[in-house]
């Protein structure tokens, strides 16, 4: 695999990951209201809560996202130092990139994060053991 092919693997990853953080929270909302037992599994929520916080620390701390690392040392490896890639990379990069100081991102990310945590609280997750309690 080349490094340009491993770079957009990074960036799908990252999209993915975006993904999951930012519908997370409305799937869990939703999915409360709709009766959806699987959105208060404890794990799936443990990693939602852990992956906002992960984002919102990293930008108070004034540090770039791993895979954004990752993926730009990749496409220098490549050799490519500004825009030349292909089709994912193109799309995908005007979605998950925006200019803005990192203090703005990190508000951002802080609230977000506190509105998963009022989620935590108001939709708390459940264990296996205490699913099967109730039923």
């Amino acid at each position: 695999m080349t490094y340009q092919a491993l770079a957009d693997a990074v960036l799908l990853l990252h999209f993915g990951i975006v993904l999951f953080v930012v519908l997370g929270l409305p799937v869990v909302i939703i999915g409360n209201r709709a009766g959806w037992g699987w959105v208060n599994q404890f794990g799936w929520r443990l990693a939602h809560l852990v992956a906002i916080a992960v984002v919102a620390l990293q930008a108070w701390l004034g540090q770039y996202c791993p895979l954004t690392v990752l993926e730009s040392w990749l496409r220098v490896q490549a050799g490519g130092a500004g825009y030349t890639g292909s089709f994912i990379e193109h799309w995908l990069q005007s979605v998950l990139y925006y200019e803005a100081p990192l203090w703005v991102f990190a508000i951002i990310y802080t609230a977000f994060g506190l509105v998963v945590a009022c989620a935590w609280w108001r939709y708390p997750p459940q264990s296996g053991k205490q699913k099967d309690r109730q039923a």
